[in-house]
């Protein structure tokens, strides 16, 4: 099945909209839905050009600490020689619409709606935009946790379609996740997937974890169990969702999709 991915709404909405929406941010959770993602909440980077982005996740002390997540636009002839000023960074790029040629490690690769790329602490990479139209993307940066007597990862380019669908047991292939990491390879400590739920799918069960969340909508819709909250959620929808706070879902009548990125395989850190 070919997907299509949600990306946010350009311009700004009418100033007879109604002040109606579902924006939350809560002690467990963040809910930013697809339609406060606007011009006006734009940013730029450093050493970037024709590009703005959104950012939607950063680390905040007491809330979600590990990763920031931006969605990223970059116009014709935009880009970066000098994309990743933090050389304990690793990355993970989702490529949501048009295209854009990435070089990583001195090889180059078309990345176009669908494609993932890891991007480990340290490594030289750069991205510019060659074709004739914006691309946008999912940028997810974590400062990486090294481990004595384990290798960090190496880079690798993936995609959405070349990945299987691994389904959950008992499950009749209707809840399932796209891996692009195995999760018993603990040079990686996270994770960027792709979940789905087939329509009327369920998470059956309210799960509650140390690792933290982030969650884009790339397709569907569906109502999902926050904290204490049932919310409705469609594409272009981000949840943002601290270590511990209870989630489950319903899925609605079309496959729902989403990106989720999660901290794994390390020890939790320890005061001194």
């Amino acid at each position: 099945m070919v997907s299509s991915y949600a990306f946010p709404s350009a311009g700004l909405p009418s100033q007879m909209d109604l002040h109606t929406g579902r924006a939350t941010f809560s002690e467990a959770y963040a809910f930013i839905p697809r339609g406060v993602m606007r011009d006006i909440v734009t940013s730029c980077l450093p050493h970037w050009r024709d590009t703005r982005l959104w950012v939607i996740a950063r680390p905040m002390s007491g809330f979600a600490e590990t990763f920031s997540q931006y969605i990223v636009e970059v116009l014709p002839g935009g880009g970066s020689e000098r994309p990743e000023d933090n050389p304990e960074a690793e990355g993970v790029l989702f490529v949501v619409a048009g295209q854009v040629t990435v070089t990583i490690e001195d090889k180059t690769h078309l990345l176009e709606a669908g494609s993932y790329a890891f991007l480990p602490p340290g490594c030289a990479w750069n991205l510019v935009n060659k074709s004739t139209e914006a691309v946008r993307f999912h940028w997810v940066r974590k400062r990486y946790e090294a481990v004595e007597g384990i290798a960090a990862p190496e880079a690798f380019v993936s995609s959405d379609k070349d990945q299987p669908i691994r389904w959950m047991p008992d499950t009749n292939e209707r809840w399932g996740t796209t891996r692009f990491v195995e999760p018993d390879d603990v040079r990686h400590d996270m994770h960027v997937n792709i979940v789905t739920l087939e329509p009327g799918a369920v998470i059956p069960f309210e799960e509650t974890h140390v690792m933290e969340h982030g969650l884009y909508v790339l397709e569907g819709k569906a109502v999902y169990r926050l904290n204490r909250d049932w919310v409705e959620v469609e594409a272009g929808d981000f949840m943002w969702l601290r270590a511990f706070c209870p989630q489950a879902c319903y899925a609605g009548p079309e496959r729902f999709r989403y990106l989720l990125y999660k901290d794994v395989n390390r020890h939790a850190k320890l005061p001194f």
